[in-house]
């Protein structure tokens, strides 16, 4: 299997119907030899994971490795440093993110899953990819431009201004050539695919230290929150995968709809009554507009009823195995600490080669 094999990407930046164009082609490249891929992904410690985040990436990571893709699953724990002044509750928030990682089907014997500040080659990789950067590279980035705007936050450290560059060194690290990513986050992986290109053209000798990792962009619907906004951690708003079937009851019960009562599909113009007719067809794998025609004319109330019993089915068995693996806190330690061990080997080799690139062997 090479996991360093370049995709033959272009050097330019990827446009989102570009991305979207190649993100097909790639699918198909899966299908006919995952093996020829290797792929990272995570998330930030903060918080339980939920609804949005499921059928946003958590489902697709399973499926990719369930086909036969290389997984290394990162739990980011110094990136909760970004936009807050202290990590709070830190090992509460990873070993619930890996209960949800083992109750949605991620198999540690066939993925690796990995907290960032267990691995310090991660580190040493980011100060001479930082250096193939220039400060208005980072400065200009898009999506760094957002998390600032929304970060909690009086004045912005220097951790959040170096994000992209702590993300491209975790993706290189492991010579990921694939990343899922939604729409938002292509600038972070082309910054990571630039810092693969300088350093190789730097110090690669002719040879491809690094691969220029591809974009998987994710074809998942938008779920709002509760309220309407943007499902997320922070606001409240969310169902969370280790909600029991009341609380999904209760949070569904108050979901923002609006005063017309006849129940359609329209996301543009009925946003929050389409996010819950989505969330109910996703469910029980149906089109949206089948939920929406069946409901009809039986309003708000029959519409909170039919998501309240298709989420908790569905969630029905992801809560059943989370809560036997919550039995047993030592396991999850321990899938870390091997996932750690792997992880840490692909890396300090990483290092080695970089070394040796670099002439600094000494």
């Amino acid at each position: 299997m090479s996991t360093t094999q370049t995709m033959t990407p272009s050097s330019d930046a990827l446009g989102t119907s570009a991305a979207q164009a190649r993100s097909a082609v790639l699918e198909e490249l899966i299908l006919k030899d995952p093996g020829r891929f290797r792929i990272l992904t995570g998330d930030r410690p903060t918080g339980r994971l939920h609804l949005g985040h499921y059928f946003g990436t958590l489902h697709n990571r399973v499926r990719l490795q369930n086909l036969g893709v290389e997984l290394f699953v990162i739990i980011p724990d110094y990136q909760v440093l970004t936009d807050r002044d202290v990590a709070d509750n830190l090992t509460e928030h990873v070993e619930e993110l890996v209960l949800d990682y083992l109750a949605i089907g991620i198999d540690p014997a066939r993925s690796t899953i990995f907290t960032h500040s267990a691995v310090p080659a991660l580190n040493q990789l980011m100060l001479p990819f930082l250096s193939l950067v220039s400060v208005s590279e980072l400065n200009r980035n898009p999506t760094v431009k957002d998390e600032i705007a929304h970060s909690r936050q009086s004045s912005v450290n220097g951790l959040m201004f170096t994000y992209p560059v702590h993300q491209a060194a975790d993706i290189l690290s492991c010579k990921a050539n694939l990343v899922p990513v939604g729409q938002d986050q292509l600038p972070h992986l082309e910054l990571t695919r630039t810092v693969a290109r300088r350093f190789n053209d730097r110090y690669g000798n002719g040879t491809t230290v690094f691969p220029q990792p591809e974009a998987l962009l994710s074809k998942a619907p938008l779920l709002l929150g509760t309220d309407g906004t943007k499902m997320s951690k922070s606001r409240g708003n969310a169902i969370a995968l280790a909600a029991d079937a009341d609380e999904t009851a209760r949070l569904i019960r108050g979901a923002k709809t609006d005063a017309e009562r006849h129940i359609t599909y329209d996301p543009a113009t009925r946003p929050e009554v389409s996010s819950l007719v989505l969330l109910a067809a996703l469910c029980q794998n149906r089109p949206p507009q089948e939920v929406a025609e069946e409901i009809g004319p039986a309003g708000a109330a029959a519409l909170k009823r039919t998501v309240t019993e298709a989420v908790n089915e569905y969630l029905a068995p992801i809560r059943a195995r989370r809560a036997e693996y919550a039995q047993d806190r030592a396991h999850l330690r321990q899938t870390l600490r091997e996932g750690n061990e792997r992880t840490r080997a692909v890396a300090d080799a990483t290092l080695a080669e970089v070394r040796t690139a670099m002439n600094s062997h000494y």
